[in-house]
């Protein structure tokens, strides 16, 4: 459950203008926290990437005049995934070219082709940032509308020229749009400031509809009509949990071999007796190599989470022990899209889930990806590798996207903690359709369940960690509206959070974990 009732929040996450180049994570500054596990020694090294679905860098020039016609070539130069072929594609992301071929009824190669186009677009939104600061508006991927990459341009005869020489250029579409993204984004900050508020996570750039947006708890706050109306560029104000819609607090399913991955079973007894619990999301390491589990905040604090809580994997039996809630406030918020608890190791655990620490690679931090019936073009169970994650200011509405979750509830004579998925719905991975960002988080067209909460969102194409799961609609049981929406706080709002509370220096695990058995 949430937090009680808050005034209006409001902060900034807006979507800001895209780096030309792969953002890094830096470690933070700081003491770590005294009630986690020691660092361990000699763990291997690790690359830390984030940025779009290519992961690379856009192969841009540096910003010119309005009007600059040099082709724009977002491929070049970064790296190997945006040269990747639709074929190539295909192979790598069978459950995202499902979802496309089943929703929009196109050919498997067209799926392919609008997954590339996904995976470029990343770098070519910082070419035009950079080059076009004036004019470019934002991009999103228009699927119902065959596939376009949709580009917003205050002046679009300066953008289409740049864009003829693209590989695509045949579903690359310019539309007008009032306010430059540079100009929404200043706009957006100072608007947050009026409201005498930090940046934070409140007031948004919806891309698609080009206007800023107020997100609220529903209390009426008598400056909020006047600075709309003061901002400048066009915004609105909207509620950021809509009603009729639940929390995805419950409990997952059974997975217990080594190496923790995101998408398994993570039980939490409650101060009233019963048991309940969530899903893990990706695994997170400190700047001092701690390891850690990511999950939502609203699982462990909550009413009826006012003790410390520990967590544990089949509570019911074999009884796993994995991780607790650190005694550091900054590890752990309520408030989406703050909903995360950032969890260390119970005394020994660690050595259950962990690789043995290896000379060579072969060590990456995975995502559970399982197979469920309403999924039927799975190709078969697998662990995906993370190999990075994509910040919320990147993530484009129309992009196909990829959740695991572990909500199940037993059958008849099963010894299973009940999450009240509602029988007929399976623990696993389905895949869909970014709505958005306009709610702080990520917004999705995919099927959740509770129990399904802190399970991971990532880009099948190329294991980019995007967010973990907070709330959605209601439902229970089997999957049958294709229209759900869920909604995910961002890993990259977490991350920034995390480390600006606690300066542990926490970042995003792409190996691991780890653990280094004591010398005797």
């Amino acid at each position: 459950m949430r937090a009680g009732p808050r005034t209006i929040i409001i902060g900034l996450a807006v979507v800001a203008t895209v780096s030309a180049g792969v953002a890094t994570l830096t470690a933070g500054a700081g003491a770590p926290d005294p009630g986690t596990a020691p660092a361990a020694a000699a763990r291997p090294a690790e690359d830390q990437t984030s940025g779009g679905p290519a992961g690379g860098t856009a192969g841009s020039a540096a910003p010119s005049a309005s009007g600059d016609r040099r082709p724009v070539r977002s491929g070049a130069g970064s790296g190997s995934a945006a040269g990747r072929s639709s074929s190539e594609l295909a192979q790598a992301a069978p459950a995202s070219v499902a979802y496309l071929t089943d929703r929009y009824r196109i050919p498997a190669a067209e799926a392919a082709r609008r997954l590339a186009l996904q995976e470029r677009s990343g770098a070519l939104a910082g070419t035009l940032a950079a080059r076009f600061p004036d004019e470019y508006g934002g991009m999103w991927l228009d699927q119902a509308g065959g596939g376009l990459l949709t580009i917003g341009a205050t002046r679009p005869e300066a953008i289409r020229p740049a864009l003829a020489a693209d590989s695509d250029a045949a579903h690359l579409r310019v539309v007008p749009v009032r306010a430059s993204l540079a100009r929404l984004t200043d706009a957006a900050a100072r608007l947050a400031g009026t409201l005498g508020v930090t940046a934070g996570a409140d007031v948004v750039v919806d891309q698609r509809a080009n206007e800023l947006v107020v997100l609220t708890d529903g209390t009426d706050d008598a400056r909020l009509a006047e600075a709309l109306a003061g901002a400048g560029v066009p915004a609105r104000s909207q509620a950021r949990i809509a009603a009729g819609t639940v929390e995805k607090a419950c409990d997952p399913r059974y997975c217990d071999q080594a190496p923790m991955r995101g998408g398994i079973r993570l039980d939490v007894p409650r101060d009233n007796g019963t048991v309940g619990g969530c899903t893990t999301g990706f695994n997170v390491r400190d700047k001092n190599n701690v390891d850690y589990v990511l999950t939502a905040g609203h699982c462990v604090l909550s009413s009826t989470h006012t003790h410390r809580d520990r967590t544990w994997h089949q509570y019911l039996g074999p009884k796993k022990p994995v991780g607790y809630e650190s005694t550091n406030p900054g590890l752990g918020e309520n408030a989406y899209p703050n909903d995360y608890a950032i969890i260390p190791y119970q005394s020994g655990a660690l050595r259950g889930w962990a690789y043995p620490v290896r000379k060579t690679g072969g060590t990456p931090s995975l995502v559970n990806y399982w197979c469920v019936k309403d999924n039927p073009r799975c190709t078969g169970s697998r662990d995906v590798a993370i190999t990075g994650y994509v910040p919320v200011t990147q993530v484009k509405a129309g992009w196909v996207v990829c959740a695991t979750g572990s909500a199940y509830t037993p059958k008849s004579g099963e010894v299973y903690v009940d999450s009240g998925a509602g029988a007929g719905y399976l623990p696993g991975t389905r895949c869909g359709e970014v709505l958005g960002t306009s709610t702080g988080g990520i917004d999705v067209r995919i099927c959740a369940r509770p129990g399904d909460s802190g399970g991971p969102l990532f880009t099948e194409t190329d294991g980019k960690a995007l967010g973990i799961l907070s709330f959605g609609d209601d439902g229970s049981g089997a999957c049958t509206n294709p229209n759900e929406q869920n909604h995910y706080a961002p890993v990259s709002t977490i991350l920034d959070r995390a480390n600006a509370r606690t300066g542990l220096g926490l970042r995003l695990a792409t190996q691991g974990p780890f653990y280094v058995r004591p010398t005797p």
